[in-house]
């Protein structure tokens, strides 16, 4: 028997019917998976029941997709120390959450959606803190989500960004390289999937900008990114309703949201110093060993890379 949190009923239709997912068959397929992670002289990986599932599920029920996309997550946390290494929800990470920056709303787009994840660049002040700053924030928070979000692991998540009064020396900070890794993150190793990245307010100076950004993603995130001049555009796509109260909507309150994510990440320091002990041993890979090159595909990239 799986030791699984029980999934809503809208939640395991999902399962059922878009991702493969059979009851029944469950504890065989995690027992695979973890047959195999114990073959894999080079893989040192969490191993319960509730860590594994997200895997089974983001690539839905395909253990051969599993086990790949399992694999590079180890990897890019390996390969990526600035962004996952001895991360703690320490008093920089306390700050940055109190500024609500980043927050995830506390209801799904319907039953069963998608969980809904705000940032607000207008809170950002890039003289207190860095952009890696915040993506380091996020891969905490995302480590929780894979254990604890079964919305974002089923049914995947978007990103609402609200571009409107962000400071122009936070441009400056745009680290390309670092934005193609976390694409290649993004597609390649996060269990849950990207369902649409929407853009709001974009002012002039950042368009061109988030263009090249774009142009650095995977294909199929690039098909995902929706630019909105104004918050009435995007309700046309994501009804207010689903939106905060300081947005016009229903979905929670920013101050309410920031005391209860504080809460929650504090509670997961235990499970987050845990996590430093896993990753890969590229001595130890069989067969042709990885490196950044292989992985990110950095300069090839940016040798295509055309900038006007």
């Amino acid at each position: 028997m799986a030791e699984l949190r029980p999934l809503s009923a809208e939640l395991r239709h999902i399962a059922a019917t878009e991702l493969n997912e059979v009851e029944e068959r469950v504890p065989a397929d995690l027992q695979a998976l973890r047959d195999w992670i114990a073959k894999q002289p080079h893989l040192k990986c969490r191993q319960d029941d509730q860590f594994l599932i997200a895997f089974l599920r983001g690539c839905k029920f395909s253990l051969e997709k599993a086990k790949s996309k399992l694999d590079s997550f180890l990897t890019i946390k390996t390969m990526m120390p600035e962004l996952f290494a001895n991360r703690q929800m320490d008093e920089r990470n306390i700050a940055l959450c109190r500024t609500g920056t980043y927050v995830q709303l506390p209801k799904p787009f319907g039953p069963g959606g998608p969980r809904i994840q705000l940032t607000d660049y207008s809170k950002f002040d890039p003289k207190v803190f860095k952009l890696i700053d915040l993506f380091r924030y996020q891969t905490l928070l995302m480590e929780r989500q894979i254990r604890e979000d079964d919305n974002s692991v089923i049914s995947g998540y978007i990103e609402i960004l609200d571009m409107g009064s962000m400071s122009l020396s936070f441009l400056a900070q745009i680290d390309l390289p670092l934005i193609k890794k976390m694409g290649v993150f993004g597609e390649k190793a996060a269990p849950a999937r990207i369902k649409g990245v929407h853009f709001i307010n974009c002012p002039k100076e950042a368009a061109a900008l988030l263009n090249m950004c774009k142009s650095l993603m995977p294909a199929k995130l690039q098909s995902r990114f929706f630019v909105y001049k104004n918050l009435e555009k995007l309700n046309e796509v994501i009804p207010r309703e689903y939106l905060p109260e300081e947005y016009g909507g229903s979905n929670g309150r920013i101050s309410d949201i920031i005391v209860n994510m504080e809460k929650q990440m504090l509670e997961y320091n235990e499970y987050l110093k845990e996590d430093n002990q896993y990753g890969v041993n590229e001595q130890l890979r069989p067969g042709k060993r990885l490196n950044a090159d292989t992985v990110f595909g950095i300069e090839g990239s940016f040798r295509k890379l055309d900038i006007d």
